[in-house]
């Protein structure tokens, strides 16, 4: 069967969102790999202990030395003529960047990338990342060249935006919601009856809200508790330190839950979710499984967030950055249980039909086999 190489930057979000995938893919018979930085010890360790063989990549996440950038397109070509995979799936900006440089280089059959979102670089409006991005389009040009090469999006708009800036066309990408959601796992359980509870949950990133979410609770304080759960990333521009947190703690704003492996019983002791982004998401995963959990979201209207929040029917969007439209959809929702209600069985179906993790995997394995049928090594 065929050889398969997963290509992602950090393990951790291998560990959270393409474990299943390669999972998946070994139990139909691939010959399944994967390679990802190796900067954490942790998830590495449960990245080997899968059984699944693991090559640490010289890769830093929000890194911008030269040396140490081309550095990683070496080791991926490297391994790329090494290891002779038939199909690389690579993901996030860095992997498909490099990637699929070096997949060119090394001659691989069949190319997938994939980003969960056009995240900082495409975002942030800073001098610097305006010069970077400048920088960037012509590598996404030649990374994504080649009728081998088929780029995943999780939500229209990014996919709209990287076809109108000329960096690949329509017919080479592909419109997959989301990493999938286990329904089995992640289901509906009876709202909490005592004072409402109002749950951000992901990477404490300024960029995600989580500033805009404690003022948010300043100013409803006593209407409902509001609550954080998520953990740091310090090699993040956006990052809110753990200082910040405690601080926000004492003060009585919010209650910091710290990092959650138990995610279905965080959503069981919740009314509401909230996620105040104006991060380039792809669709967020929290928000997935707080609709399949039977949750009412509020969010904001941006590419991604609106994917899965379809406004008045399982959640509330609001315009970005406008503080007085988040707390009046709030506070809608924290006085309103039937309508919480209503917005959790809707967005259950919704989960349910666009989103669910077998959904998910039998597009992506649609897409390994028609390109490997048509450009794989033969014999």
């Amino acid at each position: 069967m065929a050889r398969i190489l997963y290509v992602v930057n950090i393990p951790r979000f291998f560990m959270t969102h393409r474990l299943p995938l390669a999972l998946a893919a070994r139990e139909r018979g691939y010959d399944v790999h994967v390679t990802t930085s190796d900067a954490d010890e942790a998830n590495v360790a449960s990245i080997k202990a899968t059984g699944l063989p693991y090559y640490p990549l010289p890769l830093s996440q929000h890194g911008t030395n030269p040396l140490a950038e081309v550095q990683t397109v070496t080791a991926l070509y490297q391994l790329y003529r090494r290891l002779q995979p038939d199909l690389v799936h690579q993901v996030s900006i860095k992997p498909v960047l490099y990637g699929g440089i070096a997949a060119k280089t090394a001659h691989v059959p069949a190319v997938v990338s994939a980003m969960s979102g056009l995240g900082y670089v495409f975002i942030s409006q800073t001098p610097k990342m305006r010069i970077v991005r400048q920088f960037v389009k012509p590598l996404f040009r030649l990374a994504l060249a080649g009728h081998n090469t088929r780029m995943i999006f999780q939500n229209p708009d990014d996919q709209q935006r990287f076809v109108q800036m000329g960096l690949l066309p329509q017919s080479r990408t592909t419109l997959i919601k989301g990493s999938g959601v286990d329904m089995d796992t992640f289901k509906p359980q009876p709202e909490p009856d005592d004072l409402p509870v109002v749950l951000f949950a992901g990477r404490l990133l300024w960029s995600k809200g989580l500033g805009t979410f404690v003022e948010l609770a300043r100013r409803l304080q006593g209407k409902a508790r509001f609550v954080v759960a998520g953990y740091p990333e310090p090699s993040s521009p956006h990052a809110v330190s753990p200082e910040q947190m405690a601080t926000w703690q004492t003060e009585g704003a919010i209650e910091w839950w710290g990092k959650r492996d138990d995610m279905p019983d965080v959503f069981a002791s919740v009314n509401i979710v909230c996620l105040p982004s104006t991060y380039g998401e792809g669709v967020p995963r929290v928000l997935i499984e707080a609709a399949a959990c039977g949750r009412a979201i509020i969010t904001t209207d941006t590419p991604g967030c609106r994917e899965i929040v379809h406004d008045g029917e399982n959640g509330l969007l609001v315009p970005p950055g406008v503080l007085d439209a988040l707390i009046s959809a709030t506070q809608t929702l924290i006085n309103d249980s039937a309508q919480r209600a209503q917005m959790g069985t809707r967005g259950r179906e919704i989960a349910q039909a666009e989103y669910s993790l077998r959904r998910v995997l039998d597009d992506t394995f649609a897409l390994y086999e028609a390109l490997l049928s048509q450009y794989g090594r033969k014999g």
